[in-house]
């Protein structure tokens, strides 16, 4: 009783230093309902090729003009960026950034539920737009974050947000974007079958509700917020995302999607080398966790998941690198695809697999992931290559908004150079 009181009141002090020291160092601006352009930079478009001493212009919002020697409205702001890159802001594939603050403090997790079968779980509703893990992601480039909930078989819904906002509801950039299911381990029968047939009835269950539901159009038809939550995964509006990593955990999960009959996206993958004929041959893309993971297995090759994203480019297999899915690691994304690169990925598709890539696979590449005309204006000013470890990121636009680019590791920068320059007079 003693210990758990004294955990209890070790939690509540820490929450109290928490709210103690809490500010939000994102404070969004208004859209510009201005012309702007940048002018003089090296853009990388992505979708084709760079341009050098480009022009970038937009307007509320949106990208209206890309190339050299385009005409520039005569009331734009414009911007030199001589010297500088602009590339379009990053998106990362799946990371639970405002679900947990600090993992050791309970009451600042908000990721999973109890049970294994909570597909009516909404990523979006416990998103934290106050986390001090969002400005860091966004300052270093990235955009939008796929963020998603853990635990159990199905554990719910994962959410596109924004890193700039005021409140989640205006953070959601897409919602529902796909379904997460955890696939069980291969490795104890008993469990693995249990967790299968569990699944099985899970759907069956969903159909159900579905096709008395539709029968039943013009009588009362009770309400099942699970099941409720599936018919848009049902009618393949949206995909699932399987968590799987080991190949036989893969090929297990593609074959009962495909005996389900639904659009499946696979994440982890980190086998996905041993099986490329199978992953190519039913075209399915793939999230690509840390590039950074050792191999599993004692006689595989120290470069396994290093040289994976190589693997699955020549393979023309669709997929991204989506890093690490700690809040506080997100701002290593480009080291990731950088990584990708000094084992073969070529650099133009290692910068696809954080921005255009991603959003081809979540169905968000009409808006996102390249500089074109008529998608948001969410770009990155830099003033080197993205994928160096050297370069700056000066500046991130999203949807068009000059975003704040202080965050709690500037805040303390410039509080111990302070304190240093004071004690050198």
């Amino acid at each position: 009783m003693i210990s758990r009181r004294l955990y209890h009141l070790i939690s509540l002090l820490i929450l109290f230093f928490i709210i103690s020291f809490y500010k939000i160092y994102s404070q969004p601006h208004s859209a510009n309902n201005n012309y702007v352009a940048f002018t003089n930079g090296t853009v990388v478009t992505i979708s084709g090729e760079t341009i050098e001493e480009g022009t970038v212009v937009f307007k509320n919002g949106k990208i209206t003009a890309v190339g050299n020697d385009i005409e520039i409205p005569e009331d734009a702001n414009i911007i030199d960026i001589s010297g500088k890159y602009l590339y379009p802001a990053m998106i990362h594939s799946g990371s639970h950034l405002g679900l947990i603050e600090v993992s050791m403090v309970r009451e600042t997790v908000d990721v999973d539920e109890y049970g294994d079968i909570n597909p009516n779980v909404r990523a979006e509703v416990a998103f934290n737009p106050g986390s001090r893990h969002i400005p860091l992601a966004r300052d270093h480039g990235i955009a939008v974050a796929v963020v998603k909930p853990k635990g159990g078989l199905i554990s719910g819904m994962a959410a596109a947000m924004l890193t700039d906002g005021w409140t989640w509801e205006d953070m959601v950039y897409k919602a529902p974007l796909a379904m997460v299911i955890n696939w069980p381990s291969m490795n104890d029968v008993e469990k693995r079958n249990k967790a299968i047939n569990e699944l099985n009835e899970t759907f069956q269950k969903a159909r159900r509700y579905h096709i008395a539901k539709q029968a039943s159009e013009k009588h009362f038809h009770p309400v099942d917020i699970r099941w409720e939550a599936m018919i848009p995964v049902l009618e393949k509006e949206i995909p699932i995302i399987i968590n799987a990593s080991e190949y036989r955990q893969i090929q297990a999960a593609i074959k009962w999607a495909e005996k389900q009959n639904l659009r499946i996206i696979l994440s982890g993958v980190k086998d996905a080398d041993m099986i490329i004929n199978h992953l190519k041959d039913k075209d399915i893309p793939v999230i690509i966790n840390s590039v950074f993971s050792g191999p599993s297995r004692k006689w595989e090759s120290y470069d396994k998941t290093l040289s994976l994203p190589a693997k699955l480019n020549e393979a023309n297999i669709t997929f991204s690198i989506s890093g690490e899915t700690a809040a506080s690691d997100l701002l290593r994304l480009p080291n990731h695809a950088a990584a990708a690169v000094a084992f073969g990925l070529p650099e133009k598709e290692a910068l696809k697999s954080i921005t255009l890539y991603p959003a081809e696979i979540f169905g968000i590449d009409n808006k996102l992931g390249s500089i074109e005309e008529g998608k948001d204006a969410s770009f990155i000013i830099a003033n080197g290559n993205l994928l160096h470890i050297t370069t700056q990121i000066e500046q991130v636009y999203i949807k068009g908004i000059k975003t704040d680019m202080m965050n709690k590791h500037r805040l303390f920068y410039e509080k111990y150079r302070e304190k240093y320059n004071g004690i050198n007079k």
